[in-house]
This record gives structure tokens, C-alpha cells and sequence, in this order.
């Protein structure tokens, strides 16, 4: 039984694989129904959201206001267990306490910034390494019934970021992860590349590596785009501002 809640949660049916396709329509079953959902936001310091936005909005915040206000669903749970400065590693060895012991419908992912370090004092992973991680990751929030999204780490200025050179590899391995075990993808990366024009969107940046709040706009637009999180138009106020946001940061670039 759900803590605190009123149903039990369901596991979808090994007969029937889970699929991109298959939970995107669930997830649009999920949100037309009125029991309340658990949504988890997980991974390292641009989800955790502290310090770069400078008092801005970070995007979980941003979904957060989508879905308990726009959305209507008040009695939903939108939880940011990200920590900064974590790597994927950490998170699957502390995954009851990040990810599962909320009970989650829908849990979000970005990972890679930090596993791609090569600093000294750093353990160098291999982006082999970094997608079997990421393959258990997604077998673990399948295996507890919930909807698993994938984000690519943004795009990052790779010349004033030393040890991070091999970003685009590490973002390359998550789409891999996500063409081969079907799963929901959000290509945060290629969208800030598109937004820089092919290069770094430096209106969206606070450092080489951290979104701005400008930067977190867009990565709220991303998701709620890719989950279809769109509020009716009599109610539409967040999506509007988040493109604002974007709009003017690019322009300030």
C-alpha cells in the first residue's frame, strides 16, 4: 500500500515490456486520473538547482509549479533528491533512500556531467562503464513500477571546463541507454546546442558547466515538452515564462 495514500501501485505486466511509447501513454493515463502521483528528480548539482540560478527558479522547481498549480494536481509529490556533486554511482548506492522510498510514479535522471571528470583525484569511468550503471539504473526504477525519463547532461562550455572534454560521450552513452531499453528521452544536450546555435548557449550559463536561471528555464521547457505537460490555456502561465526566459538569455548571450 502506497504510505500515506489510498492505492496500491502497479507494476506493469512482464508480458508487456515497458516502452518510450507505452509509458509516455501511461504516463497520459496517470495524469488524466485523479489519484495523486509521486514524482522523483534525481541526479548531481544542475538538478540539485543551488547556487547557479542566484535566486532564480531551478527546473525541478519549475515542474513542480507546472504540475501542483497549472496542472491542478495539488496532491501530488514532486521530490528533487539530487545532490551536487554526485555521479551516478552515487545515487545507485543510495537508491532506496533517493529514488525508492518515495514510492514513485515518474522518476527523472540527469546524470554524466560529473562522471565524465578526468581531474586528478577523480576515478576516470569509461562510457561503457557509465551506460551499464545507467542500464541498472533504469532496470531498478522499472522493477519498482515506475515510469523512468532520461536527460542527457546540457551541453557545456567543454574549453573552460578542464576534465569534462568527453561530455558529448557521456551524453551519447544516455541516448544509447535510451534507444536500448526504450525509454523516455529528454536530449537536454542537443537542445542547448541548438540554443547556442550549434555552440555554447552563453546567455544560458552561469559557468562552463551550470545552467543559469535562464539555462533552467530551458531545461523545464525540454521536459514538460517531452512529457506533453501542457496546462490548458486559460491556466498556461509557466510554459510562456519559461520561453521568455530562454528568449532573453539568449539574447543576453
Amino acid at each position: 500500500m502506497r504510505r500515506g495514500g489510498d492505492r496500491l501501485k502497479t507494476v506493469p505486466n512482464a508480458a508487456a515490456p515497458a516502452s518510450a511509447v507505452s509509458d509516455l501513454r501511461r504516463l497520459a493515463e496517470l495524469l488524466s486520473a485523479a489519484d495523486p502521483l509521486n514524482w522523483v528528480i534525481t541526479g548531481d548539482s544542475i538538478t540539485h538547482g543551488l547556487v547557479h540560478t542566484q535566486g532564480g527558479r531551478s527546473y525541478a522547481e519549475h515542474l513542480h509549479e507546472l504540475i501542483r498549480g497549472e496542472l491542478g494536481r495539488t496532491r501530488d509529490a514532486v521530490i528533487n533528491s539530487a545532490i551536487s556533486g554526485h555521479r551516478l554511482p552515487d545515487i545507485l548506492g543510495d537508491f532506496d533512500r533517493r529514488v525508492a522510498s518515495w514510492t514513485p510514479d515518474v522518476v527523472t535522471l540527469m546524470i554524466g556531467t560529473n562522471d565524465t571528470s578526468t581531474l586528478p583525484g577523480s576515478p576516470v569511468v569509461e562510457p561503457a562503464e557509465f551506460a551499464a550503471s545507467l542500464r541498472e539504473f533504469v532496470a531498478r526504477v522499472r522493477g519498482i513500477g515506475a515510469i523512468v525519463v532520461l536527460q542527457t547532461p546540457p551541453s557545456i562550455d567543454v574549453a573552460n571546463a578542464p576534465g569534462r572534454e568527453r561530455i558529448h560521450e557521456f551524453a551519447e552513452a544516455v541516448r544509447e541507454v535510451a534507444a536500448s531499453e526504450d525509454v523516455i528521452l529528454v536530449d537536454q544536450h542537443a537542445r542547448f546546442t541548438e540554443l547556442g546555435n550549434g555552440g555554447v548557449p552563453w546567455g544560458l550559463m552561469n559557468d562552463p558547466f551550470h545552467p543559469n536561471a535562464a539555462g533552467h528555464a530551458a531545461l523545464a521547457l525540454e521536459l514538460a515538452n517531452t512529457l506533453d505537460l501542457c496546462p490548458q490555456p486559460t491556466s498556461d502561465r509557466t510554459l510562456p515564462l519559461l520561453e521568455a526566459l530562454v528568449t532573453a538569455g539568449r539574447l543576453n548571450g
